[in-house]
């Protein structure tokens, strides 16, 4: 009889203490981008950056100046194999142009100033190729991801 009473008052007293979720807010919200447009300075410095990055890019012996465009935060991931592997991903002699631009959050949870490149000879209203550069304030870049879409 003990047992049954303990273990009817164990069930009562979770049930005593459980808490009925009312409302749920949730105060992080994970945006991965913001539509707000980046001003046209801003733009005509990140493309001053990207251009001179595809140039040294052309020409894989300039390794000094690509690390000089990077920023501190990617040098030492960085290798010549990922250069490499960016190097075959970009159509290197097609002109980009820029397609969107804003600001993206990383998952440390700084938002970064973000371009997207299309391709000049491409004139979808949703282009099939697709080049992200994530910058640095000052014009660094911090990723360059070429996307295929298939």
């Amino acid at each position: 009889m003990k047992k049954l009473l303990f273990t009817i008052s164990l069930f009562t007293a979770s049930f005593l203490f459980s808490q009925k979720v009312v409302g749920l807010k949730i105060q992080n919200d994970n945006r991965k981008e913001s539509t707000v447009e980046l001003d046209k300075d801003k733009i005509a410095l990140y493309n001053e950056k990207y251009f001179a990055f595809i140039q040294a890019l052309k020409t894989s012996a300039d390794r000094a100046t690509i690390d000089g465009l990077l920023s501190e935060k990617v040098k030492t991931i960085v290798t010549d194999k990922v250069l490499q592997k960016l190097k075959d991903g970009i159509q290197l002699e097609k002109k980009a142009e820029v397609f969107k631009s804003g600001h993206q959050t990383l998952m440390d949870g700084v938002s970064y100033p973000f371009i997207q490149y299309k391709y000049s000879d491409d004139k979808s209203p949703l282009p099939k190729d697709l080049i992200t550069v994530l910058f640095e304030e000052d014009g660094r870049i911090i990723g360059v991801k070429p996307v295929e879409k298939k």
